[in-house]
């Protein structure tokens, strides 16, 4: 009899049940008090979810109720962001860090006064012009008038409504016989009484004034003081700021980097999308003839840090101007062209461009948050909307029990694409699901898509067959995969010949490794080979005699189960005996390290042990004999490269002088990224020449290790993987090489042994890709975005220094083919097999 503990897929016991087990032998011991503590468990979640529901509305209502207090230093926060770098350029300069606050603060101020007393001046010019164009005014509005005042197409429809409306109140009034009688005949009508307020005097009207003013002024001078005093204590207020968040100083730092980072780059981006609607806003304004253009433009970029309300407020005044001043409709109508042109282009190109992901913010969330904010904190929390939210969003991404800000607030995607398909997939939605795999199989990237997101999705799915999921999500599952893979293989039809199978792909005991074998079937088909896949079924005996391979070399089982042993065992025994020449594989999609080692797969029986599609396809092609499709992918040459060569050369980087600089750069690399080995590549119109390497990489062969010179690891640029980069423009990361169909089978990366790549542009100033600063490995490796990100950062570096020594330098290198000496390999030896 089955154990009720046990798993259906191995005979292992889950975690889960395992501690069911505990609870049902601890029970007799502890009694009530064993009672206690799991009802205690079982509310502590719901507990959790409600202290987290009161810590909110505190809270929001210490943010609303603490506004006075509050908004003036949210303000000064807000504009320490802004002037802190005219700070930092002052203190570069030699003024010591107070002088430099001071001379900030007064020059803001300045800044302030005079944009208010030009605003005051054009507002008061416009104001004594305003009386002249009455005329238009009224001629506009009594025009406007006759013209509603016509009979339109929709004239009956409404005499109808008003004489159905009339009949209706002549019934409701009709039974009020006695509120009339009950008037005297002699009552007169009442009559309008108006009341006429005393005129202030002026001193009167000077307090009103004063009294209007005082908030802003207040407030400003508040704000004022709160940026000085930021300004002043800025790394001390810092350091308190480390210290109350506590937890890991790296988390907190980089928490702190990203949030300033983000606002620094959104507020600069800002500035430019309004200024590029500002600027061309007061020169068309000033063609048109609108008075006071100037005024309009600037307070267009102004008003335009308001989201939302800011373009329309930018909008209104000039339109309005434009209705007075000009007896016809001409300049209203012009007017109107240019605020729907210049926002068609600053909102759909200028804006895009620009801002990128500055924000990391998504739409929904941005406008929630403005009516968040604005709400709380009035108009100032709608020009503070999206930094507030920024920072909410940067403490969700690295304080873990906040984590759901991140994924509320933020613009990437909350759901993987696996985890999408496999979504959709349990919802019975296989229309969708076939969509995002269209979507992924865009370009015939079929086996990516296969290893990236159809093995992973196959693999939540057996994690969750014992665990959460019910027979008709099973089911679901398995049609809808079904499903996919045959709308997936008619629209990338194989391109493998209809001669003698060369491998067979076999589902070894779940549906799951069956689905498993369909796709792999199909990948090796793209790839030119003939194979065919077996449904999983029982092995038996006359299962193993009843199986047709029709002499294919290769066998692959496919297994998700998590401990295999005794099942692969057994079915590489039966599969030896009957097809004793065939090669045996065993995809094992979830087994655990210990599985997957050449002793391992010894004791298995089986020829070879692979993980992932990539390495399957990769081991059939070798133990088959056949080729990839090219043999590999060479490094692309695009149409202007004669000029990228050419920028190459003059840029100062095939100078022996460069050396040191690229010896620097590469040994930082390797240390920072704790790599054997990192190189400055430069690409040549036919060859990768090497600028520097440092790091002791060793791979001893069958002949043992021998160092290596600068003509070792220089290559044809065909072969090259920074060819790759200088070729797309971008940083390329290649956790294994041996499993990239790219580069599986280039002769120079299987020579020297290199299973791990990651190379960063070298840009000119120009644009001209130069080469690469790269990383290398003996070993398969990943690499997180901010590691990938600091390489592009250094490979910047790099190109900037070379920029300013080859500047001194003078002399330029004369033209042709140069080869740096030997000598630029320095370091410790290095040797690759």
């Amino acid at each position: 009899m089955t154990d009720k503990y046990q798993s259906p897929e191995n005979g292992e016991p889950h975690e889960k049940d395992r501690q069911g087990r505990a609870s049902e032998m601890l029970a007799p011991t502890f009694g009530a008090a064993g009672d206690a503590t799991q009802a205690i468990a079982a509310l502590l979640p719901e507990l959790k979810f409600t202290i987290g529901l009161v810590t909110a509305a505190c809270i929001i209502t210490g943010l609303y109720f603490g506004r006075d207090v509050l908004v003036p230093l949210a303000l000064a926060i807000f504009l320490g962001f802004v002037l802190d770098p005219l700070v930092v350029k002052l203190r570069r300069l030699g003024l010591p860090r107070t002088p430099a606050v001071i001379v900030v603060a007064i020059a803001t101020l300045a800044v302030i006064a005079l944009s208010a007393t030009f605003l005051a001046t054009q507002i008061a010019t416009l104001s004594a012009r305003l009386p002249t164009y009455q005329s238009n005014i009224a001629d506009k509005l009594k025009s406007l008038r006759e013209n509603v005042d016509r009979p339109g197409m929709f004239e009956g429809a409404f005499k109808t409504l008003e004489i159905v409306r009339r009949e209706i109140n002549v019934v409701v009034a009709a039974p009020r016989p006695a509120a009339a009688a009950s008037q005297a005949p002699g009552d007169l009508p009442p009559r309008r009484v108006l009341i006429e307020e005393t005129p202030q005097s002026v001193i009167e009207q000077a307090a009103d004034w004063l009294k209007l003013g005082s908030g802003p002024l207040a407030t400003t001078g508040i704000v004022m003081v709160f940026v000085v005093l930021i300004l002043l204590d800025r790394l001390d207020l810092r350091d308190r700021m480390l210290r109350l968040w506590g937890g890991s100083l790296q988390r907190s730092t980089d928490a702190m980097d990203e949030a300033g980072a983000r606002i620094s780059k959104y507020l600069i981006m800002q500035l430019v999308v309004n200024a590029s609607f500002g600027l061309p806003f007061a020169l068309g304004l000033w063609l048109i003839g609108v008075p006071g253009a100037l005024l309009w433009g600037v307070a267009a970029v102004i008003t335009r840090f308001v989201p939302y309300v800011g373009p329309m407020l930018s909008s209104v005044f000039p339109l309005v101007l434009a209705f007075a001043i000009d007896p016809g409709w001409g300049m209203v109508l012009w007017t109107i062209g240019l605020i729907c042109a210049l926002q068609f282009i600053s909102s759909y190109f200028i804006a895009p461009w620009l801002y990128g992901a500055s924000t990391g913010l998504s739409a929904i969330s941005l406008m929630t948050s403005a009516i968040f904010w604005t709400a709380m904190w009035g108009p100032v929390g709608l020009v503070m909307s999206t930094p507030l939210t920024v920072c909410l969003l940067v403490i969700g991404r690295y304080l873990p029990r906040l984590q759901f800000l991140d994924v509320l607030l933020g613009s990437q995607p909350a759901l993987d694409t696996q985890t999408r398909i496999y979504q959709r997939l349990l919802a019975g939605d296989v229309e969708e699901a076939t969509e995002l795999a269209h979507d992924q199989t865009a370009g015939g990237k079929v086996t990516a898509f296969y290893d990236q997101v159809g093995m992973p999705v196959l693999r939540m799915a057996s994690h969750d067959h014992a665990i959460a999921s019910t027979t008709q999500h099973r089911h679901r599952v398995v049609i809808g995969m079904n499903a996919l893979i045959d709308d997936v293989s008619e629209q990338h039809p194989s391109t493998a010949s209809s001669g003698q199978l060369m491998a067979i792909c076999l589902g070894a005991k779940w549906e799951v490794d069956s689905l498993a074998a369909r796709m792999l079937a199909h990948a090796l088909s793209l790839e030119g080979i003939p194979a065919a896949h077996r449904p999983a079924a029982t092995v038996s005996a006359d299962y193993v005699g009843r199986l047709d391979i029709k002499g294919a070399k290769v066998i692959l089982l496919s297994y998700f189960s998590g401990d295999p042993r005794i099942a692969a065992r057994q079915f590489c025994r039966r599969l030896r005996r009957r097809w004793p020449d065939a090669q045996i594989i065993l995809g094992l999609w979830n087994a655990p390290a210990d599985l997957l080692g050449e002793d391992a797969c010894k004791d298995l029986g089986a020829d070879a042990v692979v993980t992932s599609v990539n390495e399957a396809v990769v081991r059939i092609v070798a133990l088959t004999g056949a080729r990839l499709a090219g043999g590999y992918e060479p490094a692309q040459v695009l149409p202007d490269d004669g000029a990228r060569v050419q920028a190459l050369r003059a840029s100062g980087a095939l100078d022996a002088r460069a050396i040191p600089l690229f010896d620097a750069a590469s040994k930082r690399a390797a240390d920072i990224f704790d790599v054997p080995l990192a190189m400055v590549s430069l690409i040549d119109h036919d060859r990768q020449i090497i600028g520097s390497a440092r790091g002791p990489l060793t791979n001893a062969g069958p002949g043992g290790s021998a160092a290596l010179s600068g003509d070792d690891l220089s290559m044809p640029r065909s072969l090259s993987m920074c060819g790759h980069v200088v070729a797309n423009s971008q940083t390329m990361v290649v956790p294994d090489v041996a499993r990239d169909l790219r580069f599986a089978g280039n002769p120079a990366l299987a020579a020297k042994g290199v299973r791990f790549y990651a190379g960063a542009p070298l840009r000119s100033a120009s644009g001209h890709l130069l080469g690469s600063l790269c990383l290398l490995d003996l070993q398969p490796r990943m690499m997180t975005d901010r590691e990938v990100k600091l390489l592009e950062a250094m490979a910047d570096d790099l190109v900037e220094s070379l920029r300013q020594h080859s500047a001194d330098w003078g002399a330029s290198v004369p033209q042709g083919d140069v080869q740096l000496p030997a000598s630029a390999i320095v370091g410790q030896p290095i040797a690759m097999g």
